[in-house]
């Protein structure tokens, strides 16, 4: 029997993961539902010894990972990784694993609805009938055909957004620092090119050294006179400060944001502004792509402690 310690989780039980591990006839030690610090993080795993450890928003430090005695698996239930020390793992023979392609579907909905709304004006127009307007002559709303995206970053979310804002009738380019080898009807570009022809850009990248803050001001800059900024990947990609300035003072109109630097406790200063719409990182969440993903997580886990190699590995060993 091993232990498999869970770090957090943003659901109201353990039920789906308890489950499939102790199923197993292994032992789930679970932490607080919120994340805790680092510090407390490191004494949970120092004190249960775990051969797995599963994390969902908590961050799992170098020293977390290093003293376990026999730690064969950081299982990141969701996809990005910047929460755990995956050269620290690497280091010790610890696979990194994740569950890339949970929430397809539902992120790209969501960038989609964010999309929309903005074209149709559903907020702004929702916000001013509650304020007691009725004023349908003030509306400045935008033809869809008649728009183009930009979708930075064309993996596995950037392509599902592309079908489905194609099949509404809009335009769409992408930038990848890797180039699919086929991309449909969608038009690949440099990216100067893509900030210079989009009336949209649609942020779908992982956060790394190299994407932290890319979109800062030099990028907004570039980017079309009136045009919308939409974000649901990570929200240090994008410079909050840099996006406050390029709405005070252009090119930008508006920006729709489900994830903001500094979250859960965002820039007031930003989440406030009447030309922002703003949703609590909840891009990736459906009952389907949730009851998913703590299943394939547990699954996973449950894989490498018999001896097998993941499905999802996100580091070579």
């Amino acid at each position: 029997m091993a232990t498999v310690v869970q770090t957090d989780f943003a659901w109201p039980d353990l039920e789906i993961e308890r489950a499939v591990i102790e199923g197993a006839g292994h032992s789930l030690v679970a932490g607080p539902a919120e994340a805790a610090s680092p510090e407390k993080i490191e004494a949970l795993i120092a004190e249960n010894n775990p051969e797995a450890i599963m994390t969902c928003w908590a961050e799992v430090s170098s020293a977390a990972i290093a003293s376990p005695e026999k730690l064969a698996i950081v299982q990141r239930i969701g996809v990005g990784l910047d929460n755990i020390a995956v050269e620290a793992a690497t280091a010790r023979g610890t696979w990194v694993a994740n569950v890339p392609d949970y929430c397809v579907e539902e992120v790209s909905d969501h960038a989609v609805a964010m999309i929309m709304g903005w074209l149709r004006g559903v907020v702004p127009c929702d916000r001013e009938v509650k304020e007691g307007a009725w004023n349908p002559a003030a509306a400045r709303l935008r033809r869809a055909s008649d728009l183009t995206v930009g979708i930075l970053g064309f993996g596995r979310i950037g392509r599902a957004s592309s079908r489905k804002l194609t099949g509404i009738g809009l335009t769409v380019l992408a930038h990848d620092v890797v180039p699919p080898d086929y991309s449909g009807s969608v038009k690949m570009t440099e990216l100067d090119e893509l900030l210079s022809r989009s009336d949209i850009i649609l942020v779908h990248l992982p956060l790394t050294s190299e994407t932290e803050h890319l979109v800062d001001s030099a990028f907004l800059s570039r980017m079309r006179e009136g045009s919308l900024l939409v974000n649901v990947s990570r929200g240090p990609v994008v410079d909050s400060m840099a996006l406050i300035e390029a709405l005070e003072n252009g090119p930008l109109a508006a920006a729709a944001l489900d994830v903001v630097e500094g979250e859960p406790n965002p820039p007031r200063k930003l989440v406030t502004r009447p030309d922002i719409v703003v949703t609590p990182h909840v891009a990736f969440s459906s009952d389907a792509s949730l009851a998913e993903l703590r299943r394939r997580s547990a699954e996973e886990v449950v894989r490498v402690l018999a001896g097998e190699p993941p499905e999802n590995p996100c580091n070579t060993l």
